[in-house]
């Protein structure tokens, strides 16, 4: 994201987060670490996304300090030409304050000395909950140099609270923003996913040899092209009994004619993730069998999103997946009435699991599965208790989240039918 053109809109997240951390609270945000490939080479850094939302900063080994006064302060990596030389430009702190807008941006070298003089005479500190490795230690160690001045008058915190409970629910309605980020992400991966069906389907009426990794590379070089920094998640293009592996990676199986061949693929565009899954006809014409299914997954799609709306519950649409293919699975013969009973009872009893194990929808944001709770927050109390059918576990169920505008989710149904 240009930094620049949006410091106002970074700004008014943080006085958002600032005015709910109450009298005396503290925020301590840091970003990603970066990660060792092996021996010497790195992965590919990607910042955390709750820094990002409040500072719009992708530099590692940087924290955000924010005070329920409203003051942010950022650690970021001084100016180093040798490093820069290396690793590329540094924006520094002297020049922090102005792109980012934030009131005081000093060295992350001296986060040890600062942090625990920002901590002193604060009531609660916030800070995300297992998200980090080694955070926890980190905050106790700050906590007990402030608790070592209390003998000169210092006053330490006394209550931590996990600041993901607050993030949480500011991600979870998108602003202007970021819904249009995310359509141009979606838009993207929309073009790399008809590219990669139009290259399957040439190479085999050419006699080429077409294998999942040729398909892969249709969609990173349409990612690229328009602009995506890199897939929002490793790509699944599963071809035949493959797309029956949910989390299968693109390998160098063959795709073969008269195959099925399944796509989970999404770029990521300026932090925001797009998540888009197609089963195609590997040479671009459905058998008769293969068409009957895909419309039936067709028509719980389209009920699903009928389903989606302001006022409906997160579950709606995946309830109305549920009808749509427990009767089509019946229909279709793939489950026998006279063994599983109607299509009601197919629901109450998840008769369609061995064909349909995971849920319809999930939140999509700067994380492909993004954060917010899937409770609504006024009903959390309220329980039902029921046995799953299945494994015999009690299960206790909470209503569902109340969908507002700017929330934003997936409808990703399917039919997993082993060949």
């Amino acid at each position: 994201m240009d930094t620049t053109t949006h410091t106002s809109l970074y700004a008014e997240r943080r006085a958002r987060l600032a005015a709910q951390l109450g009298p005396g609270g503290i925020a301590i945000v840091p970003t990603a670490a970066e990660h060792l490939r092996n021996r010497d080479t790195g992965y590919l850094y990607r910042f955390d996304s709750y820094f990002y939302y409040l500072t719009g900063f992708t530099e590692p080994n940087a924290w955000l300090i924010v005070t329920a006064e409203g003051t942010s302060t950022l650690f970021c990596q001084p100016k180093d030409p040798e490093r820069e030389i290396w690793d590329g430009y540094r924006l520094g702190p002297d020049a922090a304050t102005d792109v980012l807008g934030v009131n005081e941006a000093v060295s992350v070298q001296t986060l040890g000395e600062k942090l625990p003089k920002l901590l002193e005479n604060r009531t609660t500190v916030w800070y995300p909950f297992a998200s980090h490795n080694g955070l926890e230690a980190q905050v106790d160690g700050w906590l007990r140099k402030v608790r070592a001045r209390v003998r000169y008058g210092a006053l330490c915190p006394d209550t931590q609270r996990d600041l993901c409970s607050l993030l949480d629910e500011m991600r979870l309605v998108k602003d202007a923003h970021e819904i249009s980020t995310m359509r141009r992400a979606g838009a993207i991966s929309a073009r790399a996913h008809i590219r990669a069906m139009q290259r399957s389907a040439a190479m085999l009426r050419a006699g080429h040899d077409v294998r999942e990794h040729h398909l892969d590379a249709e969609l990173l070089h349409e990612f690229r092209q328009h602009g995506s920094q890199y897939p929002a998640y490793g790509s699944i293009v599963a071809a035949g009994a493959n797309a029956c592996v949910l989390h299968y990676s693109a390998g160098s199986a063959p795709v073969r004619d008269g195959e099925l061949v399944l796509i989970d693929a999404g770029c990521e565009l300026d932090g925001y993730a797009s998540d888009i899954t197609r089963t195609f006809p590997a040479n671009g014409t459905f058998t008769g069998p293969q068409r009957t299914l895909y419309e039936l997954v067709l028509a719980s799609q389209d009920a699903a999103v009928a389903a989606t709306k302001a006022g409906a519950r997160f579950n709606d649409p995946h309830d109305a997946t549920v009808a749509v293919l427990a009767q089509g699975l019946l229909d279709v013969g793939l489950l026998d009435a006279n063994k599983v009973g109607s299509a009601q009872d197919v629901i109450a009893n998840r008769a369609y699991f061995p064909f349909y194990m995971h849920r319809t929808s999930h939140w999509l944001g700067l994380d492909v599965h993004d954060c917010g709770s899937y409770v609504e927050p006024a009903e959390v109390g309220t329980v039902n208790e029921r046995k799953d059918p299945l494994s015999g576990e009690v299960i206790k169920d909470r209503p569902s989240r109340v969908l507002r505008p700017g929330m934003v989710l997936t409808i990703e149904p399917g039919l997993y039918v082993r060949p």
